[in-house]
């Protein structure tokens, strides 16, 4: 990115190598055992890997400054927003574990917060060539 747009390059590279190391960690949480089996599945096959093969798609678009990119990165972290807060406030009711997966849910949800109010400022639909 050009002039104005700090962060652009940091966070599409974030982007990409969170969403790729999400997958097999999605894929441990599933086989993670009785607790809250069920959800896990469910959050997993519903939510959490899709969003990671999107927020791949939208990383791959915005390294290549793409528009689209823009737009894919907000519906992808909007997706795990979705899914991490209610599994996070959920989990830490149930098993009143803040250290653990709970806790680590909890902090996805509050960085992708940052992110998504990174990706929403005026200046990404603004600007000529993304």
């Amino acid at each position: 990115m050009r002039k104005g747009l700090s962060g652009y390059w940091i966070l599409s590279w974030t982007g990409l190598l969170a969403n790729v190391m999400a997958l097999p960690f999605i894929a441990y949480v599933v086989s993670s055992g009785p607790p809250l089996h069920i959800a896990n599945l469910t959050i997993a096959i519903s939510l959490a890997w899709p969003s990671a093969i999107v927020g791949i798609v939208a990383s791959a678009g915005l390294l290549a400054e793409r528009k689209w990119g823009v737009i894919m990165s907000i519906i992808s972290i909007s997706m795990v927003i979705s899914a991490s807060l209610p599994y996070g406030i959920v989990r830490l009711l149930l098993e009143d574990d803040l250290r653990g997966l709970s806790g680590i849910s909890l902090l996805i949800a509050l960085l992708n917060l940052f992110a998504l109010i990174y990706w929403c400022m005026p200046i990404h639909r603004k600007n000529r060539r993304l």
